[in-house]
């Protein structure tokens, strides 16, 4: 058991919280009970996971994808009342982290997807503040078909693949999610393949005219490491019971 002021206080302090500007607010999002002994963790605070936390009766609901997104309508009707009434009505507290989980050098989503696919990390680097994206290589060049397959494997979903560069693939760049955006200054730094989660129209003009394999391996997909890792960092620190419940999406 651990009073939810200490976790928090030590998981804000973990991500370095206050170094990111975010679409949304990190740490406790919805107030609970004070006193944490079991944690559910999931992608994404939909009300199926809601209700999954609900029914495995889980202090805290610990989510990369939480609530109160910038621009979003503030009115709290339909699915928005749906999903805080049951936290409330259970007393779960909502912990969510976005980009700190995103760029965490251990925990978060880029380092887990990395040391998932065994690419070696050299560096984080790009135009953001802190920067998300991260480069690395693999030991032995691999043919870009055959990274493909590795994602296929490593992730349960066939990549979109968009070739745009030579047969072999050694340097790589990636961020998770929503960082198709991202391509461009990949392929300026010398980049061999860029991986992100999901993928926009102008993403395979970019490759191609800019010669660099370009992989949009599923949002959901590249995000479920990060969170599953800090919630069990989280669980043996605090000795709380964990569960990772993955509802699916094929997005």
């Amino acid at each position: 058991m651990v009073a939810r002021s200490e976790l928090l206080e030590y998981t804000n302090h973990l991500l370095e919280i206050d170094r990111f500007n975010d679409y949304a607010p990190n740490g406790l999002q919805v107030e609970g009970r004070e006193e944490v002994t079991h944690i559910v963790s999931g992608v994404t605070a939909s009300f199926e996971l809601v209700m999954a936390a609900v029914e495995a009766g889980a202090d805290a609901l610990l989510v990369h994808h939480g609530y109160f997104w910038k621009g979003e309508n503030p009115c709290i009707s339909g699915m928005k009342k749906r999903r805080l009434q049951q936290l409330l009505k259970h007393e779960i507290n909502l912990l969510s982290y976005h980009l700190p989980l995103d760029a965490h050098a251990v925990y978060g989503n880029n380092a887990q997807l990395g040391a998932l696919l065994g690419i070696f990390y050299i560096d984080s680097f790009g135009s953001s503040s802190p920067p998300l994206m991260m480069r690395g290589e693999f030991k032995q060049p691999i043919p870009a078909d055959e990274l493909s397959a590795l994602l296929n494997e490593k992730l349960g979903r066939p990549p979109l693949h968009i070739a745009g560069g030579d047969a072999l693939v050694r340097s790589v760049a990636w961020c998770s999610g929503g960082a198709q955006g991202y391509i461009e200054e990949a392929a300026l730094a010398g980049i061999d393949a860029y991986i992100s989660g999901e993928v926009s129209e102008k993403t395979t003009h970019i490759a191609r005219e800019m010669g660099v394999h370009y992989y949009a391996a599923g949002h959901h997909a590249t995000e479920r490491y990060g969170i599953r890792a800090l919630s069990m960092h989280l669980s043996k620190r605090f000795d709380l019971q964990h569960q990772f419940i993955d509802i699916d999406n094929p997005a």
